[in-house]
């Protein structure tokens, strides 16, 4: 991709996590590559990768396609969270319709180890439903966004840590923690230790960068409610790494340059 004759191509990063990042960062010295950055604006202060950048929704599936025609986008790249379920369906039903080629990238799941106590469920309703029999003292790590699946528990006492404030509805009995990864395990046992947290709740987003907590709760014998991700749309291939990314996008770019 290095080869000054060929065409600039354009591709589109569906971005936001620490993977977008670093595969914005690999393309962008190559000058043969547009990179754009699309980020959906629901954190206040996000990190910004390298490269454009434009920050907002796309209006479904119909208004992405367009934006992918509009702007003439080789290809693009889903690596978004994996629980932004919504916007991975939304580009697997963008790209089939402006024939894009797509690929999901997705950093490996969490996996449970000896000692770990965990409840793996597949929604935040099934979440909340565990937690009365495992504990009353919650620390809870889903996000700002879902905590009206939890709001009728009123009987627990919740610390919730996200980056930004949450909104109601939520629990009635709750003290929230802004703060931002990565974490320590040396911070995750004091967080345990000084809340005297009973029982965690995460979603398997996967990545070191939070996983310090997972470590600290297996320390101290605390049940880990683990809401399992969805599926990546079915067709779409996967890469585990930015690396992996690159090596499709080389693959992708070098066969349409050989048409």
């Amino acid at each position: 991709m290095n080869d000054a004759a060929r065409p600039v191509r354009h591709v589109l990063i569906l971005g936001g996590t620490t993977e977008a990042r670093r595969l914005a960062g690999l393309l962008v010295p190559d000058p043969s590559l547009r990179v754009t950055s699309s980020l959906a604006g629901r954190v206040a202060a996000p990190r910004l990768p390298a490269g454009e950048v434009r920050i907002g929704g796309f209006g479904g599936p119909e208004g992405l396609a367009r934006w992918l025609r509009a702007h003439a986008v080789d290809a693009l790249i889903d690596a978004t969270h994996p629980f932004a379920d919504t916007i991975s369906r939304n580009a697997a039903l963008a790209a089939a319709t402006a024939h894009v080629p797509l690929l999901a990238l997705r950093r490996p799941g969490w996996v449970p180890g000896p000692g770990d106590r965990w409840h793996q469920v597949t929604s935040l309703d099934e979440a909340a439903a565990a937690l009365p029999a495992l504990g009353s003292r919650v620390l809870l790590t889903t996000g700002r966004m879902g905590l009206a699946h939890f709001a009728h528990l009123t009987d627990l006492w919740f610390l919730v840590r996200s980056v930004d404030a949450p909104e109601s509805p939520y629990p009635p009995r709750m003290t929230t923690l802004l703060d931002r990864g990565p974490f320590t395990v040396e911070g995750e046992r004091a967080l345990l230790r000084d809340h005297r947290i009973d029982v965690l709740v995460t979603k398997d987003s996967g990545a070191a960068a939070t996983a310090a907590k997972l470590t600290a709760a297996r320390e101290a014998g605390v049940p880990v409610v683990v809401v399992q991700r969805p599926p990546v749309p079915e067709g779409v291939p996967v890469a585990a790494g930015p690396e992996g990314a690159v090596e499709w996008l080389r693959g992708i770019l070098s066969g349409a340059d050989s048409h």
